[in-house]
């Protein structure tokens, strides 16, 4: 019953609202107070409406407004979320640009780096040929070598060589030198040209001959400039470090009891070394030439019996290195090549001799003082107490190893003594030889020549 109440109530309301808003009409024509009588019956309206709703529907209105501020707050956020999202999209289309602008900056910086680099690597970019030296400093490192090939104009990009030759892991390759090279080499060219000693312009000319010892050729490198000093070549001269390569060094039975272990086995010959080299590279380059000559399957030249040197000494009764310290004792006691075959077939007889002769005991002068040439070459420290230990006024036989670095000829005597039955030997001071069958014999030669 109270709700049709509130029904009829809500109506009649309604009515008088519309009745009320009906009559009302804003004249403008009509005069100021008929103007304030309708504004005040406007406003009268207005607080009677007010009034009507308030009493009527207070809730349901808070709650519309509740609904309505819901409603808005819901637009608003929509709204931002639309706004965000054009300047999102605007954001990214802004990104899209400026990177794709940036890659192809990138690519065409790549590209022209690359361009550049490929010519300065295939020498398309140097055309024009005109030969340089090119000085690589001692103990180089890869900017010292780039850096001197770019002052000749060998290259034009070091940051590209410096690549390439990390590519092909040759970054640590190179080694002191001075070479002529030209400038429309590509970089595979320059690179395998600074590899090879060959190329090298700054070779110094050493000639090793006959009868040097081990330290006196030590001594001439370092007067050559080819070595800094003797140690490292004796430290080698003395070591297993060739061992693995030459079969002639590895069948050495004694090198303990040795000075040095090569001696007699650095060939006298005339090389071509370079300024401050790497003593192994030095060494090797003598013994690669001593089994060239020496322990290979070629003919010696100039002789009718047409047998190569090892086939030789495999069929005499001496092994390889008891002939090479015969050679190394007659290289240093002849006076030429004819004393030589004399002086073999002396070494041969008194080795052969049996004990009754008493020559057991060989008695050269050239191995008194050996590693020394004499008395007066020993060091002034140890002069007074030095003892060879390959001093035949001492020991019976040969010494432990070669005294020196024999050639060819004085091998080839070893091998060919002359057929004698002499024991004994001397020479006058202009290096006349005088042979002896016996002691008396010896002793009046002596007695000849003064001594």
């Amino acid at each position: 019953m109270e709700r049709n109440n509130n029904s009829s109530e809500e109506k009649r309301i309604n009515e008088l609202r519309k009745k009320k808003i009906q009559n009302f009409h804003l004249d403008i024509d009509q005069d100021d107070l008929a103007v304030g009588e309708r504004y005040r019956e406007l406003e009268n309206i207005e607080e009677d409406f007010s009034e009507d709703i308030n009493s009527y529907s207070g809730d349901d209105v808070r709650e519309q407004m509740r609904r309505d501020t819901r409603n808005y707050l819901r637009e608003e956020k929509r709204e931002r979320k639309k706004q965000q999202k054009y300047i999102d999209r605007q954001n990214r289309r802004r990104f899209r640009i400026i990177w794709w602008v940036s890659v192809a900056l990138a690519g065409i910086l790549l590209g022209s780096f690359c361009l550049i680099g490929v010519n300065d690597m295939m020498a398309l970019s140097r055309p024009d040929e005109k030969k340089v030296t090119v000085s690589i400093p001692e103990n180089p490192t890869f900017d010292d070598v780039s850096a001197a090939l770019r002052s000749k104009g060998v290259i034009k990009e070091e940051m590209f060589f410096g690549l390439y030759a990390t590519l092909t892991k040759n970054r640590d390759s190179f080694t002191q030198g001075t070479y002529q090279m030209k400038t429309n080499m590509d970089y595979e060219a320059i690179i395998n040209y600074l590899q090879s000693m060959s190329n090298r312009t700054d070779t110094i000319k050493v000639t090793i001959t006959e009868g040097m010892s081990v330290v006196e050729i030590a001594n001439l490198l370092v007067k050559k400039d080819v070595l800094p000093d003797t140690k490292g070549f004796l430290e080698l001269c003395n070591s297993d470090y060739f061992d693995e390569d030459y079969s002639f060094i590895r069948s050495i039975k004694n090198p303990g009891k040795r000075y040095y272990k090569l001696e007699g086995y650095l060939f006298p010959d005339t090389y071509e070394c370079y300024h401050n080299e790497d003593p192994k590279l030095t060494i090797t380059r003598m013994l690669n030439d001593f089994e060239t000559r020496i322990f290979t399957d070629q003919n010696v030249q100039g002789y009718s019996k047409a047998q190569n040197i090892r086939k030789l000494v495999k069929n005499s009764k001496y092994t390889f290195n008891k002939v090479l310290t015969m050679a190394s004792i007659i290289q240093a006691e002849a006076a030429d090549s004819d004393d030589m075959y004399y002086i073999s077939s002396i070494l041969h007889n008194r080795l052969d001799a049996d004990v009754s002769y008493g020559v057991q005991k060989l008695g050269l002068d050239s191995t008194k003082y050996y590693p020394y040439r004499s008395k007066k070459a020993v060091p002034k420290s140890i002069r007074k107490s030095f003892k060879s230990k390959y001093n035949t006024y001492k020991l019976n036989g040969l010494p432990p190893g070669p005294i020196c670095n024999p050639g060819t000829e004085a091998i080839l005597a070893v091998l060919y003594p002359e057929e004698t039955d002499y024991l004994y030997f001397c020479h006058d001071k202009k290096g006349k030889p005088y042979y002896a069958s016996n002691l008396w014999q010896q002793n009046y030669n002596l007695s000849l020549i003064g001594e």
